[in-house]
This record gives C-alpha cells, sequence and structure tokens, in this order.
C-alpha cells in the first residue's frame, strides 16, 4: 500500500492546526502562480504549552512553503529546511536568555533579500518572548513594512508574550496539548516504545511529547524525575528541606551538564577543525592563530546557552513537583481526572490525608514563586531551599 508522506506527520495531536497550514500552503502556491492568496498572509504567529509542538509545527509551515508539493516530506527542499541549510530559510533559536537588538537588527536586514529559489524567504523565530523591548520595535518595523515574498514565522508559549502591536499583525496559530492517547499512540506507531511504557511516560509527561520521548527512552531521566517526585514525602523537618533543596539543585545542574557537555564539545572540535587545526600546510599556523577570537565567540555563546538550559531544566523539576501537587489537590476534592503522577500513588494519598486543599494551594505558590525568582536571578539553590520550607510549613 502506497504511503503519503507529509511535513506535518509528526505533529502529535494537532489536526486542526495541521489543516489550517495546509490551506495556506496550498494559498501560498496560488500567490506565486499570481492568484489572489486567500488564506495566506506573510506573519504567523505560533503558541502553545511546552511540548505542545509549536516550533515544530513553524517549521513543518516553513518546509510546506518552499515545497512546490505542499511540503511532500522526502524531496531535497523538505530535507534542507528540517537539516536548517535551506538558502532561504532563516532559522533563529535564541542561545541565551535574551536576543538583542543589534542581532534583530541584522535578521530584518537579512530576511529583506529575494529568495534565491524563487519562492520565499522565510524567517523562523523560535522563542520569539526572548526578544528585548528594543529588539521587539526594531521587529515590529518589519512585520509592519514586510518585503515582498518575505514570510515571518514567531513562536511564543502565549500571544501575550509579544508586543500587542506585534502580535495584531500576525495570523495565529494556536496548538494544544496533546492527548495522553495521541502521545502514547506516537510513542509505539513512531519511535516503537512498548505499550506499557509508552502510557506511562505519555501520562508523566501531561502531554508533553518530547518530555515523554525522554521519559521512554532514558532510564536516567525516569530515574532523575522519581527523585523530584520523592521530595515532597520526605519533608518531615528544616534539615530535610535544606537537604531536599540541594538534592533538587544537583540534579538540575548535573541533568543541565550532561545536555550541554556534549553540545559543547562537539562544536568546538568542529571549528577548530574548520580552522584547519590538525592540518599541515602553508598558512595553517597563522590560521588556528586566529581561531582564538572565534573560540572565544563561541565559548561565550556556550555559557549564554548553558545558562538557559540551566533555566529550563530547574523549570521542568519545578514542574513536576507542581503536577504532584496538582494531583494531591486533585484527590482532595475527589476529582476524577488522569493523575500525571500516579506512579507516586501512596506519597499522594499520605500528603492528602495530611494536608487540607487550602494547604496544598499555598503549596503550589510556593513553587511558582520558586520558578519566579530564578527567573529573577536569585541563586536557585537558595530559591530552592525557602520553597522547601514553605513545602514542609504548608
Amino acid at each position: 500500500m502506497l504511503v503519503v508522506m507529509s511535513v506535518f506527520d509528526d505533529l502529535v495531536g494537532q489536526d486542526t492546526v495541521i489543516e489550517q497550514l495546509r490551506s495556506a500552503a496550498r494559498a501560498a502556491d496560488g500567490l506565486l502562480a499570481g492568484s489572489g492568496g486567500a488564506g495566506m498572509t506573510h506573519a504567523w504567529l505560533f503558541t502553545g504549552p511546552p511540548g505542545s509542538g509549536r516550533s515544530e509545527a513553524a517549521r513543518a509551515f516553513a518546509a510546506a512553503l518552499q515545497c512546490p508539493d505542499g511540503g511532500c516530506g522526502h524531496c531535497s527542499s523538505c530535507h534542507q529546511v528540517f537539516s536548517g541549510t535551506h538558502p532561504d530559510l532563516l532559522y533563529v533559536r535564541p542561545s541565551g536568555l535574551s536576543f538583542g537588538v543589534d542581532k534583530t537588527r541584522d535578521l530584518v536586514l537579512r530576511s529583506a533579500s529575494r529568495p534565491t529559489g524563487g519562492r520565499f524567504r522565510v524567517v523562523l523565530f523560535e522563542d520569539a518572548d526572548r526578544a528585548t523591548e528594543a529588539a521587539s520595535n526594531a521587529l515590529l518595523k518589519a512585520v509592519e513594512e514586510p518585503s515582498p515574498r518575505t514570510i515571518w514565522l514567531l513562536c511564543t508559549p502565549t500571544a501575550e508574550d509579544l508586543l500587542v502591536t506585534i502580535r495584531s499583525r500576525c495570523r495565529l496559530v494556536t496548538l494544544r496539548t496533546p492527548t495522553t492517547r495521541a502521545v502514547v499512540d506516537a510513542l509505539v506507531g513512531r519511535d516503537g516504545v512498548a505499550p506499557d511504557l509508552a502510557a506511562e511516560a505519555a501520562r508523566a509527561s501531561a502531554g508533553h511529547f518530547e518530555r515523554a520521548r525522554a521519559l521512554a527512552g532514558d532510564p536516567a531521566a525516569r530515574r532523575r524525575r522519581e527523585e523530584v517526585l520523592a521530595i515532597p514525602a520526605r519533608l518531615d523537618g528544616l534539615g530535610a528541606c535544606v537537604t531536599a533543596a540541594a538534592r533538587l539543585y544537583e540534579l538540575a545542574e548535573a541533568e543541565a551538564k550532561e545536555t550541554t557537555g556534549a553540545l559543547d564539545e562537539q562544536e568546538k572540535a568542529d571549528m577548530r577543525a574548520a580552522f584547519g587545526e590538525g592540518s599541515t600546510g602553508k598558512g595553517v599556523a597563522k590560521a588556528v592563530r586566529g581561531a582564538a577570537g572565534a573560540l572565544k565567540d563561541l565559548d561565550d555563546q556556550q555559557k549564554r546557552r548553558a545558562t538557559r538550559i540551566k533555566r529550563d531544566t530547574y523549570d521542568l523539576a519545578l514542574m513536576d513537583l507542581v503536577a504532584f501537587y496538582r494531583d494531591v489537590l486533585a484527590i482532595q476534592l475527589g476529582a476524577r481526572v488522569e493523575l500525571p503522577t500516579a506512579d507516586r500513588d501512596a506519597d499522594l494519598r499520605g500528603v492528602a490525608r495530611s494536608s487540607t486543599p487550602e494547604a496544598t494551594l499555598r503549596r503550589i505558590d510556593a513553587i511558582m514563586e520558586c520558578r519566579r525568582r530564578i527567573g529573577a536571578n536569585v541563586h536557585p539553590q537558595i530559591a530552592m531551599e525557602a520553597m522547601t520550607a514553605a513545602l514542609y510549613t504548608g
């Protein structure tokens, strides 16, 4: 039987969005052919909760715009978009916690050039909410006065994360959290995960597909999550609170280091090779000496990325704790809902019996306050110590 492939096949539980983007891609073909192109516009805003696939949807749409067959998934154009090498795709993913005005102005300038392939110049800006105020104003001008054949694809968690003047000029694409069933089907059918493990990972991820994939494929990730979820039941004194905060910080630091370590070394090795390290011949020594500045710039970029990854890792652990207390609250209120942390049933019911719904809500607030403090550059371990003390005292 013939299997029809598409760049949209990897989007999990987003049927409405897929149809919206396919329709727009067809309209874009009509625009190139000289018709009205109704249904297509120059600026799009992809929003959705973590794990919903907003960046993946934007990239699939970019491929559909560049593909003569609307995103077949197997032509050279589609492969180039997904590998990040398409000459008419400008792919931006901020490496640090913010994206400055100078980089934005350079991006706007590059976006104004004509597409080399005769279709569109597409700018895919992940985490556009990291743009500073000055950068957002520079971006606004480009969105207000677009160059012919330039398409902007912006990605943020919510529409409110962008200036109202920017989002008012974009067509909104809203992704939803995939259902547990959709995540299970994708893990089993796409990744070959055993059904029982897929169901466990899907439930634990609360619809975050990449998180589910990591939990299903990495025993170490499952062990880290289990250790985080064991914290509430161990808070039997202030000493235990300090110990738990230190361990939580240690787990997050170790995971972030593991994530960044391999990336950093490979990037440095690739850059040294590009500058001729290990080669011989005239001019090689001079080229290698000239690589020092480039390596320093790379080191600065990697430090900014490491900071962002650490923040994301702390946040993941904290949101696991939020999920635990959300499930405690569901038990206390007798709500008939799926419990993402059901594998900690004994701990959930023990905490639920020993406290009240009001105390549970205060504990969730304490975790969210910890997130805000870390975002405001309070040292993470200090913020976590204050949080665990609040979790203990209720």
